[in-house]
């Protein structure tokens, strides 16, 4: 009967409208969610089947969610260098537990990047979710995988070994005076006289040759500790561009030198006419145009070597001296900068735009610990939401690949950054005010067929 079809489009439409106050009031709820999606109830049309010809009975109406999980909403900044979010398509793999993943897991994704570091040193979010990340090789490199999520692994930034990394290279920025002073003992003395050597004077300064001027030359050993090797310049009285040099140890007990005690090194530097530095003629690292390196045996070993109180392994220290010059001015050193580094702590993480988790040591080295990897979905919005705005693949989203940030379609990485929910409240709004009506119009219809049937009733009377 048309009069009963009448009443149950009434009711759908009060079921209908109540799923749409339903997703409005979720929205509102949730402005202020990192990285929330907005859904709204669609409506359409419910057609009956037409028993009776010019007879028509209601269908109704009935609601479809939908998902925008495919619109980003924007970019702010956070305070942490661990709140990502991420610019352009992606979501964050994460796990419900830190260790003892499988590929029996679950695996869930999302783009809330709120991430803190927990006591046990793993990046974890609001929702007590683990990022996942493939974890770097010994080389820094990273075996990364489109489909296998057994290669990722929870993100840990603390529970690393302290870092050591000996010294391989010096840079020197100095200026030698050109005017420069010849020693107390003198030129022609240091030359001709073996008994006499920079290295001696800087051990007892009522010996050996005093230079004209010296830099040190920090150099950090295979266990953390830092040494003092000395380079010592003699102007020569016989030759405008011709320095006799030294390179040797303070100390001299840290090493097992040649020639005189300490003494690692022994020649001429020389410069060009503009007072640039000539390596071609340079003797002072062995034979002319020798490479600037200082090797060191490891403790024991043939001279020159670590002494043997050392215990530490053989070191190769290259010296680059392109900016060290002649000039007419007050011999300075600018800066004297090695690679090496001592014994480190982590003192914070950073993430850079391909998603490369980075560990900060306070003996200022830079470690990679991990890849975050993104996943990506051929339709989004067909993804199954869960608590915590995670989601999980079905077969409306299609399979997920996993790509490395800024590759293939996938977005960057933003560190200290978070994604605002999409959520605009003056639409919600609006949408509420339109919903109550509809709703209001429903149960009319609801009332004014009860009355109609009352009606119907009331004949027999």
């Amino acid at each position: 009967m048309s009069i009963s079809s009448a009443m149950q489009a009434g009711v759908s439409g009060l079921m209908t409208n109540s799923s749409a106050l339903a997703t409005i009031s979720d929205n509102i709820a949730n402005i202020n969610t990192t990285a929330y999606k907005r859904s709204q109830v669609n409506f359409s049309d419910v057609v009956a089947g037409q028993a009776l010809k010019n007879i028509y009975s209601a269908g109704g109406v009935q609601g479809t969610v939908r998902q925008f999980v495919s619109q980003q909403g924007l970019i702010q900044a956070a305070n942490s260098s661990t709140d990502l979010a991420i610019s352009g398509d992606g979501f964050f793999v994460v796990a419900d537990k830190s260790t003892g993943l499988t590929s029996s897991n679950p695996r869930q994704f999302t783009r809330a990047g709120s991430f803190s570091v927990d006591s046990a040193g793993y990046l974890v979010n609001d929702s007590k979710l683990y990022l996942q990340g493939w974890p770097a090789q010994s080389d820094g490199s990273f075996v990364t995988s489109a489909s296998d999520l057994t290669t990722m692994g929870s993100i840990n930034v603390k529970n690393i070994s302290s870092v050591v990394s000996p010294t391989t290279g010096v840079t020197v920025n100095a200026k030698l005076d050109k005017r420069g002073i010849t020693g107390s003992v003198g030129d022609a003395t240091y030359v001709s006289t073996t008994a006499f050597s920079m290295s001696d004077y800087a051990k007892d300064p009522t010996t050996g040759t005093k230079p004209d001027f010296t830099l040190d030359l920090p150099v950090i050993d295979s266990e953390g500790a830092t040494h003092k090797l000395q380079m010592a310049f003699l102007k020569d009285s016989s030759a405008p561009n011709q320095w006799h040099a030294e390179i040797y140890s303070v100390p001299d007990t840290d090493v097992s030198g040649i020639g005189r005690p300490g003494q690692l090194a022994k020649g001429l530097v020389t410069f060009n006419t503009d007072g640039s530095f000539n390596q071609t003629t340079t003797t002072l690292f062995g034979a002319a145009n020798a490479t600037p390196k200082i090797s060191l045996a490891a403790s024991g070993g043939a001279a020159p070597a670590w002494a043997t109180a050392q215990g530490v392994n053989a070191s190769s220290v290259t010296l680059d001296l392109t900016s060290l010059s002649q000039v007419a001015a007050t011999s300075t050193v600018n800066s004297v900068t090695g690679d090496g580094a001592t014994v480190g702590n982590v003192v914070g993480v950073q993430v850079d735009q391909s998603g490369i988790v980075s560990a900060i040591f306070d003996n200022s080295q830079v470690r990679k610990i991990a890849q975050i990897g993104l996943a990506t979905f051929q339709n989004p919005d067909g993804l199954l939401q869960q608590s915590g705005s995670s989601y999980q693949a079905t077969s409306a989203s299609g399979n997920y690949i996993i790509k490395q940030a800024g590759v293939g379609g996938a977005g960057k990485v933003a560190s200290s950054s978070l994604e605002a929910s999409t959520v605009d409240l003056s639409a919600e709004f609006t949408g509420l005010i339109t919903t109550q009506k509809a709703y209001s119009a429903s149960s009319k219809i609801i009332t004014t067929a009860d009355q109609m049937l009352e009606e119907l009733i009331n004949i027999k009377r």
